[in-house]
């Protein structure tokens, strides 16, 4: 790839690259030599010239440059394509590929797979691509090239949805398009967990068409559900609420602010025919209804939107959190189980962890805590860039 500038950091502020952090802050930048443009591949070096690596840049961005090599690590041709298929073959070795039973998984973890700014889900032979860097974007037909290549006829469709994601896409005239297949019939499908099948529609569904992430929380819970009263807030596709009807919940409650949301809900109980009057779908808000609670329920599932997105609204967020967190465990029965879940990247898991024990201090009850809960292996967190950890849950027990 060509080379447009070189940018040179501060002396104090080489450490974390040196460390293989994928990130590069603006404020870490002691100058820049060229003219780089947005999505431009550039150098990095410190200010004596010596090279740290490699990465696409983004003017006025807070995260200026994203790396994506380090030290003198080459720059081949097509070096895209050897650390596409070195994810496909973790995928494979986990036990995604050619899986009759789960045909949902993640492909790409930005960060965890080498890609800083790119996610790739696959359902069922279709790859949804979010792209939320430039410099992602510019690569973007030579990756769709790549995943012919290496999927072959068991690829039906790449769908690009970066509108929402790319920054400047307006400006850039970034649309949702199909990169590979166009049939529209694809555009909503179904695809697998562990047997359960939901619909999936990545033109219009949030994110790229399903919370792949839960995958193995909804199978826990499912492990839990027998004989169970369950509450599942928040419940947009019900994918939780699913996993315990089929494992034999008594009562299952889908409970979200859209009506929209639980329809898809509805929908995906139909879907697997477990619409036998165990489940009602409930459209409320979260807190106030756990206020009021009247229901007995066994186990309670708060997986709510993430309430920041950025570190600005933290404070907030824990609120957030502390607030919803406080009715549930004052109100569930003794003895019942709560899935309590953070999907904001700017809440670590100590900060949440915190933040529902002193839900619990507040709303005076002993808890226990059972599991810990994070993402799945298809979504790898690299280690030396622990950003990439964004999903964290507790199972509680409250006696």
């Amino acid at each position: 790839m060509e080379v447009t500038a070189n940018i040179a950091l501060k002396p104090k502020k080489t450490r974390s690259i040196q460390r293989f952090h994928r990130w590069i802050f603006s404020g870490a930048i002691a100058f820049i030599d060229g003219e780089p443009e947005n999505g431009d591949f550039v150098k990095v070096t410190d200010t004596k010239g010596k090279v740290l690596g490699h990465g696409f840049f983004t003017p006025d961005a807070s995260i200026a440059v994203r790396m994506t090599h380090f030290g003198k690590e080459k720059v081949v041709d097509r070096w895209w394509h050897e650390r596409l298929q070195r994810a496909y073959n973790l995928r494979n070795d986990l036990g995604f590929v050619a899986n009759a039973e789960t045909t949902a998984y993640r492909l790409i973890h930005g960060e965890g797979d080498g890609f800083p700014g790119l996610i790739i889900d696959h359902y069922d032979g279709v790859l949804v691509m979010q792209v939320h860097a430039p410099g992602m974007w510019m690569i973007k037909d030579e990756l769709v090239a790549s995943f012919v290549e290496i999927y072959g006829d068991n690829l039906k469709a790449v769908y690009n949805k970066s509108r929402d994601t790319l920054p400047n896409a307006e400006a850039m005239q970034v649309e949702n398009y199909y990169a590979h297949g166009s049939d529209s019939a694809l555009a909503k499908m179904t695809a697998k967990e562990y047997g359960l099948e939901f619909n999936i529609d990545w033109e219009k569904g949030q994110k790229t068409g399903f919370f792949i992430d839960q995958r193995e929380n909804r199978k826990l819970l499912g492990d839990l559900s027998k004989g169970k009263k369950v509450l599942n807030t928040f419940s947009y596709t019900a994918g939780f609420s699913v996993f315990a009807l089929q494992a034999g919940a008594t009562l299952v409650h889908s409970l979200d602010s859209s009506a929209r949301a639980l329809e898809v809900g509805e929908n995906n109980v139909a879907l697997n025919s477990l619409d036998d009057g165990r489940h009602k779908s409930i459209q409320a808000d979260a807190v106030q209804y756990l206020k009021q609670l009247e229901e007995d329920y066994d186990i309670i599932v708060l997986d709510p939107p993430a309430f920041a997105k950025h570190q600005r609204a933290r404070h907030r967020a824990v609120q957030g959190y502390k607030r919803i967190n406080m009715q549930a465990i004052k109100h569930i029965k003794s003895g019942g189980l709560i899935f309590t879940f953070s999907c904001s990247q700017a809440v670590d898991k100590e900060l949440f962890n915190n933040t529902v024990i002193a839900s619990a201090i507040e709303a005076g009850r002993k808890v226990r805590i059972l599991h810990q809960l994070h993402q799945p292996a298809d979504h790898p967190v690299n280690a030396f860039h622990p950003e990439g950890e964004y999903l964290k849950g507790l199972v509680l027990r409250v006696d």
